[in-house]
């Protein structure tokens, strides 16, 4: 019989990787990878932005996110600086602005440990019911924006020429990330959640055929590494957070074994579809 506590932490956990599916392919896709570390690097500066306002962490998170996301689309229009040079400043930037805050805000008691790591274990119902509601409107606007950010991934330039409202898709895509990296916090802490984006949609993209299967398998892998890492955590006594990340990169590997012998298999058999039948 498991614990009302574990049983939270894998509900939470799985709704987290539903929602991390769909968007982490579109982060691989889109070689944005670093944009969700940087976001969640500023994560802390959220929760010292809730201990000092006495409100819930994951609104000064959310708030947080979204103010780095607009700072970058601002900073993008210079020249001087490559994407990937603004992405560190902020990140580091932000993240030792909210080590330095948290320091300044008096009585508060912080585990660091736990939002740089994650602590999954103490999900509570209220944060249950925010990572729910947040992962239905975060689904319901990627299926609203799926095609143009689709057309917007593969190409540009010709989506932009077929009438796609380039910019507003990007930021809508941008503040859906903040927003996941917001929900998904509590689960993998702040150093981890870029992995969670990438990882499940890294080895998704091994066994699918159409960006609609990599998206459900990428959701798939993302639960089944929730679940491993937890159950893993609770028999080896492991941290939760960590152990999750690892359950992944297990499913990331196993997937580079099967990836393989699949894709000879499907060989064989197209071409014994189309081999000519001999007469006898």
């Amino acid at each position: 019989m498991l614990d009302d506590f574990f049983l939270r932490a894998l509900i939470g956990g799985i709704g987290v990787a539903l929602l991390a599916g769909p968007l982490g392919c579109f982060v691989v896709w889109r070689r944005m990878a670093y944009l969700g570390d940087s976001l969640a690097h500023g994560a802390l500066l959220g929760v010292a932005l809730g201990l000092a306002l006495g409100i819930d962490f994951t609104l000064g998170i959310i708030a947080v996110c979204v103010a780095l996301v607009a700072m970058l689309l601002l900073l993008q229009r210079q020249r001087r600086l490559a994407g990937d040079t603004l992405l560190v400043i902020l990140a580091h930037g932000a993240l030792s602005l909210g080590l330095v805050a948290v320091s300044f805000v008096h009585g508060a008691r912080l585990d660091l440990m736990a939002y740089l790591f994650g602590d999954i274990l103490a999900v509570s119902h209220a944060d249950l019911i925010w990572i729910y509601a947040g992962g239905v409107v975060i689904l319901i606007v990627i299926a609203f924006i799926w095609r143009p950010l689709l057309a917007i991934t593969v190409h540009e330039e010709l989506a932009r020429a077929e009438g796609a409202r380039v910019t507003l898709v990007s930021i809508i895509f941008m503040l859906l990330i903040a927003l996941s990296v917001a929900l998904a916090m509590k689960v993998v802490g702040v150093l981890l959640i870029a992995s969670l984006l990438v990882i499940p949609a890294a080895a998704a993209r091994r066994l699918a055929h159409t960006p609609e299967q990599m998206a459900v398998l990428a959701s798939v892998a993302g639960c089944l590494a929730v679940a491993g890492g937890l159950f893993g955590s609770l028999e080896w006594d492991t941290p939760s957070g960590p152990s999750i990340v690892v359950a992944a990169l297990l499913v990331f590997l196993l997937s580079l074994a099967v990836a393989g012998p699949a894709a000879l298999l499907r060989r064989y058999l197209i071409q014994a579809r189309h081999k000519p039948i001999e007469m006898p």
